[in-house]
């Protein structure tokens, strides 16, 4: 398992259309064989910071990820939309509930 949580800090004056892309992205994302997981989620003290917090069954199945036509358009067009650089942290696992029961 390869967890990523990808913090993002969004300008503004672009929140929707950030969230409208990003939720096109997760639509698309969650389809993907590789991932188990694909969560988008909005910090509630500060609308301009989200977090993804994106579940591989391995580090190849997030670069095969980062290949897809869907993550190269959400790339391309929210990038002028962030305040700053987003960060992406790789964890390790070490207990995570199954939702699929």
């Amino acid at each position: 398992m390869h967890i990523v949580h990808v913090l993002i800090h969004v300008k503004s004056e672009f929140l929707e259309d950030f969230i409208s892309a990003t939720l096109e992205n997760t639509a698309n994302s969650i389809a993907e064989p590789g991932i188990l997981r694909f969560d988008f989620v909005q910090q509630a003290d500060d609308p301009e910071r989200f977090t993804l917090i994106e579940i591989y069954r391995s580090p190849e199945d997030q670069a095969t990820h980062r290949e897809t036509a869907h993550y190269q358009k959400w790339r391309d067009k929210v990038a002028p939309m962030m305040a700053e650089p987003r960060i992406g942290i790789v964890q390790k696992p070490i207990f995570i509930q199954d939702y699929s029961a």
